[in-house]
C-alpha cells in the first residue's frame, strides 16, 4: 500500500460526512475494493458490507476495538474522508 492504512483511517476519523465533496476520483483510477477490505481486515476490522456512495467506498462493519462504523474512503488513496457515525 502507498501509505499505512491505519494512519489514513485515524487522519480521517474526525472529518464530517461530506463524501461527495471529497471523492472526486475518475472511476478508471479507483483501486479494487478487495484491496481496501484486505487492508482493513489486516488492521483488525470486521467488514459486513461495502458499497459505493457519492464516488466513495462506504464501509460498514466494526473497527479493531469492536465499535460499529460506517466510514467513507477515497477509492484511489483509501484515505478515510468521513463517516456516518
Amino acid at each position: 500500500m502507498r501509505t499505512p492504512l491505519l494512519v489514513l483511517m485515524l487522519a480521517g476519523s474526525s472529518c464530517p460526512a461530506f463524501a461527495s465533496d471529497r471523492c472526486v476520483v475518475p472511476q478508471a483510477d479507483w483501486r479494487p475494493v478487495e484491496e481496501l477490505t484486505a487492508g482493513l481486515t489486516a488492521n483488525g476490522w470486521t467488514i459486513s458490507n461495502v458499497k459505493t456512495e457519492d464516488g466513495c467506498y462506504e464501509v460498514y462493519g466494526h473497527d479493531k476495538d469492536g465499535k460499529r462504523v460506517e466510514v467513507f474512503f477515497d477509492p484511489a488513496t483509501f484515505e478515510a474522508v468521513g463517516s456516518d457515525d
